[in-house]
């Protein structure tokens, strides 16, 4: 939250390149540091100790992510061409989603059984594999050189990146919806497994299905936009997607069984993710490859933002607001967590529709069209 807006104004100074493979380095050292405190003789550390350094290491390493990823994404638009970047994303979010079903099931055996200092060190060497990939990237030799700064005031170029996200109706279209999403999604996440113990009279050892489904889903939605999105175009698979997923967010919330619950929230899975995946391709078409750190990183905070928002909300409506709701309307019944994600599921909604009316247009429009510009504080080629 601290640190993404500025990371952002340095991302854009920076070659891109060379941002992601320091912080890999960084991010390897941070955590290969840690893999000492659980080998160090007991007594050797106050516990308040460990745990501050530990802190402190996740707080560095979470920072230095607000460089990398949006250089990351950045890289994305400079080394593929525009009608390849929907599949480009279409396999990000794939892989991504292969991650998250994978992981989880190996990190508790690791855990348990070779001890958290493995654990900590093949995390570290993950990012040395992270930097072994990013350095085989080849990008065009006139994309690589930072720009000069105008006085290297960073103020005026964070407020400059500022104003031109606001002055674009398509990135404006994408925050607001992406927040609405984010506010609804983040409810869920946080009250889920007490829906599946309410609601759906499921065992909290059974949670780890919703999870397994949702990342098998979400496999499927990033295989589906990859093929949609050039037949459909960008801004409708958007829309769309964001629409349907709503309605399945609806839908789950109204379940009363885990195996309909696992159904059907796989199939929200599919929707959501080809939003996801379809989100780059369109901030690469309307963003200046100059501003793309910023835009990446104001959107990134207001998201995350979001997300805390939510999850506080939800938590504080479930224990007071709504706690112990049992309530009937037209023969329909409502408790507190059920409520509470259909309330997410229609603000995915309204944010599917607000989008489908802001990026009306945006398909048909030229790369760089769809948002004016103002004077760029760093003179580099467009995308």
């Amino acid at each position: 939250m601290l640190v993404g807006p500025i990371a952002g104004v340095y991302v854009d100074r920076w070659d891109f390149r060379r941002t992601m493979l320091v912080n890999d380095l960084i991010r390897a050292a941070l955590i290969g540091a840690l893999v000492v405190l659980p080998l160090l003789p007991g007594g050797t550390l106050p516990v308040a100790a460990q745990l501050s350094i530990v802190y402190a290491v996740v707080l560095l390493a979470s920072a230095a992510a607000q460089f990398f990823n949006p250089a990351r994404f950045a890289i994305i638009g400079d080394i593929m061409s525009p009608d390849d970047r929907p599949k480009a994303s279409s396999i990000g979010q794939a892989t991504g989603a292969v991650a998250a079903i994978v992981g989880p099931p190996i990190a508790a055996p690791l855990l348990f059984t070779a001890g958290v200092h493995w654990a900590l060190a093949i995390n570290a060497v993950s990012f040395l594999v992270s930097f072994v990939a990013v350095r085989s990237v080849r990008v065009p030799a006139e994309l690589t050189q930072a720009g000069a700064q105008d006085g290297h005031n960073v103020w005026r170029e964070f407020t400059g990146g500022i104003s031109f996200f606001a002055r674009s109706r398509v990135l404006m279209a994408v925050l607001v919806s992406a927040m609405l999403v984010m506010f609804g999604a983040g409810s869920v996440n946080a009250l889920d497994v007490f829906f599946v113990t309410t609601n759906l009279g499921a065992e909290p050892e059974l949670y780890g299905l919703l999870g397994l489904a949702f990342g098998v889903g979400s496999i499927a939605g990033a295989l589906v936009a990859g093929a949609v999105a050039g037949k459909l175009g960008l801004s409708r698979t958007y829309w769309l997607a964001m629409l349907l997923g709503g309605v399945l967010f609806g839908a789950y919330a109204r379940t009363t069984s885990l195996p309909v619950g696992v159904a059907v929230l796989a199939l929200a899975a599919v929707p959501l993710t080809a939003l996801n995946t379809v989100v780059a391709p369109i901030i690469l078409k309307v963003t200046p490859r100059e501003y793309l750190g910023r835009v990446i990183s104001a959107l990134q905070t207001a998201i995350q933002l979001c997300t805390m928002l939510s999850i506080a909300i939800a938590a504080w409506l479930a224990s007071t607001v709504l706690r112990g709701l049992n309530a009937t309307v037209a023969g329909v019944h409502f408790g507190t967590y059920d409520t509470i994600f259909v309330a997410a599921g229609v603000m995915i909604v309204v944010g599917a529709l607000y989008a489908m009316a802001a990026m009306r247009g945006v398909d048909a429009a030229p790369a760089g069209d769809a948002a004016p510009a103002p004077e760029p504080a760093r003179a580099t080629p467009g995308i």
